[in-house]
């Protein structure tokens, strides 16, 4: 059972972002105020969910918030900057656009650059343990799964449609095959290292 507030005075946002890991496109992220008595039976580190519950929680997440935003940090901001300042950057971002400032931050992991005066706690593994950080996490997961899906039709040899940009033995092939797209973040290692070629076999 996820806990439904951090401290139960005050206004707090949950912030998570979505694809830290990945070799294509923006990082993601999401800042989510929920009511003090949101519940919903499914709501879960979107990791843990498949994509049609994200699919179907993305909805009634911004239907019964009281304030969210979602933001995105691309990837040449990502090479110009490195991608923990960029996820961190992202975060901001999504935080400016609540229309409702809060008290506390809820920041999923264990480090954050802090944001103006307004206190956070670092929760590790905090999108299965809140559920403001969960709808974070679902709002940046599908938004940014949103956004690949939209790329793959003008690129569809790297499979964004079903790998998002991750480095999975497909897209990186299609690296090798093609060369690299304008979302590609050239500060990752976007092919592997030659002891690694077996995944090209």
């Amino acid at each position: 059972m996820l806990k439904k507030y951090y401290q139960k005075d005050g206004v707090e946002a949950g912030c998570d972002e979505a694809g830290r890991g990945c070799l294509a496109g923006p990082v993601f992220a999401a800042a989510v105020i929920l009511p003090k008595n949101f519940a919903h039976s499914i709501l879960n580190d979107s990791k843990q969910l498949s994509e049609a519950e994200r699919n179907e929680l993305r909805p009634v997440i911004e239907e019964q918030a009281l304030h969210w935003a979602v933001a995105q940090v691309d990837n040449h901001e990502i090479d110009r900057i490195n991608i923990l300042n960029a996820s961190y950057l992202a975060m901001h971002r999504a935080i400016d656009r609540l229309s409702l400032r809060p008290d506390r931050l809820l920041i999923d992991g264990n480090r954050f650059k802090p944001y103006k005066d307004i206190e956070h706690t670092c929760i590790v593994k905090g999108d299965g343990k809140y559920l403001s950080i969960a709808a974070a996490s679902v709002l940046a997961k599908t938004y940014r799964d949103e956004f690949m899906e939209n790329l793959h039709e003008r690129f569809p040899r790297y499979g964004w449609n079903s790998n998002k940009g991750y480095p999975t033995p497909t897209h990186r092939r299609a690296i090798m095959l093609y060369g690299e797209t304008e979302y590609h973040r050239q500060s990752f290692r976007l092919l592997p290292l030659p002891k690694q070629s077996k995944l090209f076999k």
